[in-house]
């Protein structure tokens, strides 16, 4: 049996994920994080084989929480659902050492024959970024001025596009409205620009929002 935990903060999405993890009969869910916190709590307190771990989780970003939990377990199996399907955010997972890499959207077979892949010890990105970690390990996205970001400061960047205030992105990621001014300060110089319609206008450039 596959021992499996589920992180992340949608009611719905993870009940629906347990249900149709349930009926494969080889796979099961031990346990559900809704947060950052929770996650980092439930790992230390059941036996489980992977961690479906969200990317944009509350609380503490899903590429912080990855990095914990390989901190205290470098051979942590990882798998990572997100709803972005841009390669910065995959790129960014995989080479902070999480085995897997799956969007929200992909086929229900796929995520199954993933789940069981990475139980086997293996690994899986999708075909195209696999040739491209694999022939462009630098990829020429690195031109790019977002690359330069820390995964803080892309998470921060992220929310400033999609609209967040200072104020609602500090409660969000459990940080002073200081400090989240601080990142803006910093994501504007290395971008060369001077306000959040520059970096709406980039983002939307890049694909980098919804």
């Amino acid at each position: 049996m596959i021992k499996v935990l589920i992180a992340d903060d949608h009611t719905l999405f993870r009940e629906g994920l347990r249900r149709i993890l349930h009926e494969t009969g080889d796979i099961e869910v031990v346990a559900e994080a809704m947060n950052g916190k929770d996650v980092l709590k439930k790992i230390r307190e059941y036996e489980w084989d992977i961690v479906l771990l969200d990317i944009n989780l509350p609380d503490v970003n899903g590429l912080d929480v990855l990095k914990r939990i390989l901190s205290a377990d470098a051979a942590s199996c990882i798998l990572v659902l997100s709803m972005y399907s841009e390669e910065e955010y995959a790129v960014r997972a995989i080479r902070a050492g999480a085995s897997g890499y799956l969007t929200k959207d992909s086929p229900i077979d796929l995520l199954i024959h993933v789940i069981r892949r990475l139980a086997k010890g293996g690994k899986y990105v999708n075909p195209e970024l696999a040739e491209k970690l694999l022939f462009n390990p630098g990829l020429d996205s690195d031109k790019l001025a977002h690359v330069t970001f820390s995964d803080r400061e892309f998470h921060v960047f992220k929310l400033i596009v999609a609209g967040e205030s200072l104020t609602s992105i500090a409660n969000k990621l459990s940080l002073s409205v200081k400090t989240v001014s601080t990142y803006r300060s910093r994501i504007l110089e290395k971008m060369n620009m001077k306000n959040n319609a520059q970096l709406v206008r980039y983002a939307i450039q890049h694909r980098l929002v919804e």
